[in-house]
């Protein structure tokens, strides 16, 4: 990978030259709304009125380019490998990295948009949709076990034998910067949907999923320096899948969770979190407002994180199929999840609304990607107990009669 002498600063101004090298090879993906599903999530799930009040703005990177928005990190990591190495030395030596599926597709999408070799280590059971996504783009693919040790030692060697320059999934700041545009393009979008509508722009919230940190600590590096805006972080609970959360709030003093081995639903988030991403979670950006006297603030860079279960991403990815007839994966599924069923985030929220009077919070989910199949999603949804009748057995009286209706 380029050395770290060679990156940009982690800051929201180099968000934005990433996304100047990168727009022309990525898609603008859609902000899309729902009056369904924000009535949904603005109803307590209880007898109780303590329900948060929400307007949701989805940001759909399953429609990115390779269905996920790792295709962003992949080409700012590229152009800049280029910018620092040369095109015909990074011809010469190729590229490498591990991954369960998106980003091993981005890297090889990347990488072939400039002929360059990339060499991809997946384990066996990544998904097989996004095993032949990646065989698009290259011959050379390696197989490995699912853990992070075992990924790795494929990894080196690959390096070994042909001198492949790693591309890790996240850990490093020209994947980080490049996820974080993300962030700059969603808030812009907000921006123009609120000049449209003649309303003041008001986000509060961002919530992401979060797997090895690439997305999440490039999200809150942009929004770093806007103090109204926080970030919330998203993972599933599976297994220990959550490992950020279990090691930032139930470990004194906080420690990163290095090894993570869950079969969770959301495959994209089966890694640990990195080290950089880490220390971005943990750490504080001063600001400095500037009226007549200059204040310092400090704003957490990650504001918190919460954890759902795999039935909540479950019913949350069914959701977004049936009432917003979009395409996503149980790891685009996790932070809906959050906002609709966790409800120590649900309190949160309800709570510091009634501090500000009651009004309803825009916030923006992502829905980071959108690489699975029907027959996954028939595996995940096929043993509903009214099967018989999705599938037009038994009629809505219980019979095995066909029914008369126009549709």
């Amino acid at each position: 990978m380029a050395g770290l002498s060679t990156t940009l600063p982690l800051t929201p101004e180099s968000v934005r030259i990433a996304y100047s090298k990168i727009k022309d090879h990525v898609h603008r993906t859609p902000l899309l709304t729902s009056k369904t599903l924000n009535n949904i999530a603005s109803t307590s799930s209880s007898n109780s009125n303590s329900a948060p009040k929400f307007n949701i703005y989805f940001k759909c990177e399953n429609y990115q380019r390779i269905g996920a928005f790792k295709a962003r990190g992949a080409f700012h990591a590229i152009t800049h490998l280029i910018e620092v190495l040369g095109l015909d030395e990074l011809r010469r030596r190729g590229v490498v990295t591990h991954s369960s599926g998106n980003h091993a597709q981005a890297l090889a999408l990347a990488a072939s948009h400039f002929s360059i070799p990339a060499h991809i280590v997946m384990p066996t059971i990544s998904t097989p949709s996004k095993i032949e996504g990646t065989r698009t783009y290259t011959d050379h693919i390696y197989f490995s076990g699912s853990t992070s040790d075992e990924r790795e030692a494929v990894v080196k060697e690959v390096i070994n034998k042909t001198g492949a320059i790693l591309i890790p999934p996240y850990d490093h700041p020209d994947i980080i910067l490049g996820q974080g545009t993300t962030a700059l393009e969603l808030q812009e979008q907000y921006n123009e949907i609120k000049i449209e509508k003649n309303e003041k722009p008001k986000l509060k919230l961002v919530l992401t999923p979060l797997g090895g940190g690439g997305l999440t600590s490039g999200i809150c590096i942009h929004f770093s320096n806007q103090l109204n805006v926080k970030v919330i972080a998203c993972e599933p609970n599976y297994q220990g899948g959550n490992d950020f959360e279990i090691g930032f709030k139930n470990t004194n003093p906080p420690k990163r969770i290095e090894k993570v081995n869950t079969l969770t639903i959301a495959d994209g988030l089966r890694t640990p979190v990195g080290e950089i991403p880490w220390k971005i979670f943990t750490t504080t950006t001063t600001t400095t407002t500037t009226n007549k006297t200059s204040i310092n603030n400090e704003k957490k860079n990650l504001e918190n994180v919460f954890s759902v279960s795999e039935n909540q991403i479950e019913n949350s990815m069914k959701l977004v199929l049936e009432r917003m007839k979009v395409f996503i994966e149980p790891s685009g599924a996790v932070s809906l999840a959050v906002v609709l069923y966790n409800q120590e985030f649900r309190q949160w929220v309800y709570e510091e609304q009634q501090k500000e009077g009651g009004e309803a919070w825009d916030i923006v989910v992502i829905f980071s990607g959108g690489n699975t199949t029907i027959d996954a999603i028939l595996g995940i949804f096929g043993n509903s107990t009214d099967k018989e009748r999705e599938e037009g057995i038994d009629g809505l009286d219980g019979k095995a009669t066909a029914e008369n209706v126009a549709g």
